[in-house]
């Protein structure tokens, strides 16, 4: 399958999730019982719900829960049953993204302006604890389809992928604001593990399988594959990040650079510049975002470039592609359900593909 190919599965998944999003959407403007608004006070509803639903609305590649459905579907679980936890996966992005926008001071989202430079970092969080509530309530809900004792499961699998999420950035944060640069790239993979292989690859997978039942033994082979493919896709996206405008969706290259975060490539420039630059890209490292020049970032991005630090990590986002392919064609076998199979698999050429 080609990677337009693979677009074309994200794009059909999307728009069927879409509609069970929407719905519950609406549920983030509707007060009944005790919690019931008198109508005088129905703009500030309105305008409640046109914040929260912001980010819903500009909608991703859905590429999270696109997993977790044809996962389910390759183990024999019909598309009815994985609705609700596919929706929590993909509302669960958005809040994420909402609040990590924030903690990034990121300027961007999807070709928008981020959601606190539109109403302000209150209000922005405020959305984002409605999305996360949201979340739950639609999680909660699988019981109407699976029962009490698969909805315990799911919610404790959707527990264990947003907690080591979080903590991932956590770590990411600290380490940034304390412009640690003696990082190894063992440092650099346990973010990496936290925050794209589970949270991205293997938690969404991990999920699907849930919903068929899967063994302790199918469940670790998930969480490995994850474990490499999420390292190549985060490693790809921090490569797009210094070279590509994700299809003119971003003005601005090398964000990371600008936030100080500490990556496979930075640290692999730190490791191998010489001498005589490494104390101006110290210098540029250690300067705030609104202190960094758009020629700072051109030319660390240029370093990067000469000291071979883009080609290396191009190289181990392949290897680690290479692994997940080969669990994938070996352990990954009772993931036999066809077409669902073959687009699993080509996922993985999607990933190393991409240009945003």
């Amino acid at each position: 399958m080609e990677k337009s190919d693979f677009l074309s599965v994200l794009s059909s998944y999307r728009n069927l999730l879409w509609p069970v999003i929407e719905i519950y959407l609406k549920k983030t403007s509707h007060f009944t019982g005790a919690g019931k608004i008198d109508q005088k006070y129905q703009p500030l509803i309105d305008f409640h719900s046109q914040m929260v639903s912001d980010y819903p609305q500009r909608k991703g590649k859905y590429l999270r829960p696109s997993l977790l459905m044809l996962t389910a579907q390759a183990m024999g679980v019909s598309l009815e049953k994985t609705l609700h936890t596919a929706a929590a996966m993909q509302l669960s992005e958005d809040w994420i993204l909402n609040h990590d926008d924030i903690e990034d001071s990121s300027l961007q989202r999807r070709g928008r302006p981020t959601l606190h430079r539109i109403y302000g970092l209150e209000l922005a969080i405020n959305a984002g604890d409605a999305l996360h509530a949201l979340t739950w309530h639609v999680l909660n809900d699988n019981i109407l389809t699976l029962g009490p004792s698969q909805t315990e499961k799911i919610n404790d699998e959707f527990f264990s992928i947003i907690n080591r999420t979080i903590l991932g950035q956590t770590i990411e944060i600290k380490w940034t604001k304390e412009n640690k640069n003696d990082l190894t790239e063992d440092d650099i993979y346990l973010i990496l593990e936290s925050k794209t292989g589970y949270y991205t690859i293997s938690g969404p997978m991990r999920l699907g399988a849930i919903l068929a039942k899967a063994t302790p033994d199918q469940l670790e082979s998930i969480y490995r594959f994850g474990l490499y493919l999420g390292r190549s896709f985060q490693i790809i996206d921090d490569l797009l990040d210094l070279t590509s405008d994700f299809s003119g969706q971003k003005k601005q290259k090398g964000n990371d650079v600008y936030e100080g975060k500490k990556t496979l490539i930075i640290i692999h420039l730190l490791h191998h510049i010489d001498s005589k630059n490494k104390e101006e890209l110290l210098r540029i490292l250690s300067l705030s975002r609104s202190q960094k020049k758009a020629s700072d970032i051109k030319w660390v991005i240029q370093k990067m470039a000469e000291f071979g630090s883009l080609d290396y990590a191009k190289t181990k986002a392949q290897e680690f592609a290479k692994k997940a392919s080969q669990i994938f064609d070996t352990e990954l076998l009772f993931l036999s359900t066809e077409p669902y199979r073959s687009q699993l698999r080509s996922a993985i050429e999607f990933i190393i593909n991409r240009q945003h």
